[in-house]
């Protein structure tokens, strides 16, 4: 079930959803996705690229200080992942998917789809720092347009240890 926004976080989605539906910005996102490893590695279930904030050509809303195309591979789920320092808004760009969010014991669904003429709150989520967040994808490739509150080099993912329970293990999407 998608939860509906609070008012400051729906202003920025409206705005960021603003940018994404420039078909300039769109043309060069499409660019961006097919340079990723799963354009072209039929192997890979996750790949992405970091979107220079120079493509949105505009000031971007909420503290937004990095930008990512994610293409997730049909038929997956991604794992459970978090990002202890960093606020993720996310928005289906291509296809459509479960991007489940967990809060307490139980996973909660979230549809997105891509459709633009959907209402804003089944084709965008936003993720508060440290919560945990996995995608499963039907049939079909799906593609995502994510902001984060920090630089691309300072992003943190962060995934349970599958040797210990309590454990997590960190890792950065991009290295200085």
């Amino acid at each position: 079930m998608n939860l509906p926004f609070e008012e400051n976080e729906l202003e920025i989605l409206r705005v960021l959803d603003q940018i994404l539906c420039e078909k300039i910005i769109r043309a060069g996102l499409d660019s961006l996705a097919q340079q990723t490893e799963l354009a072209q590695d039929p192997a890979s279930i996750i790949a992405w690229v970091p979107v220079p904030l120079a493509l949105y050509d505009q000031k971007l809303p909420g503290n937004i200080r990095s930008s990512w195309i994610f293409i997730l591979r049909a038929g997956f789920t991604t794992g459970a992942e978090r990002h202890p320092n960093s606020r993720q808004r996310m928005m289906s760009y291509r296809g459509s998917g479960d991007l489940q969010t967990r809060t307490a014991e139980y996973w909660d669904t979230n549809w997105l789809v891509s459709d633009l003429r959907a209402p804003l709150e089944r084709r965008w989520i936003s993720i508060p720092p440290n919560t945990w967040h996995q995608a499963v994808v039907p049939e079909e490739n799906w593609i995502v347009i994510s902001f984060h509150t920090v630089p691309e080099h300072q992003l943190i993912e962060e995934r349970p240890d599958p040797e210990s329970a309590e454990m997590t293990k960190q890792r950065r999407y991009v290295q200085e």
